[in-house]
């Protein structure tokens, strides 16, 4: 459910961008923890186990086979997002907040209060 939220999401970004900047795209990165999602969506081949999954959650697949989108795999445990929807451990934070690269913000920094 979630990777077809943000395959709606990503594809609206993209239709977007292209036309304010008229130019082609690469695929989106959408990093996934999940690996039945994964196969699903790289395995046009539909079995009975996945049949209860409605359609909708097949764009998903179909956004991967077209090339408008890649699913790769991210542990759980280097999620970045993690940061921003999970209460952290000190340590996960520092580590989180430097992959993000925050910097300070240089005009708050010139600005005399």
């Amino acid at each position: 459910m979630t990777a077809s939220l943000a395959a709606c999401k990503a594809i609206w970004m993209r239709k977007l961008l292209v036309r304010l900047f008229k130019h082609s795209m690469e695929p989106t990165v959408i990093h996934h923890d999940y690996h039945s999602c994964i196969k699903l969506s790289e395995n046009l081949v539909f079995h009975d186990r996945s049949k209860h999954i409605k359609i909708r959650y097949h764009h998903v697949a179909d956004c991967v086979q077209k090339g408008i989108m890649k699913l790769p795999y991210i542990p759980t445990k280097e999620q970045t997002i993690d940061i921003l929807t999970k209460a952290l451990a000190i340590s996960s934070f520092v580590h989180f907040r430097d992959k993000l690269v925050v910097v300070q913000n240089p005009f708050l920094a010139k600005r005399k209060c």
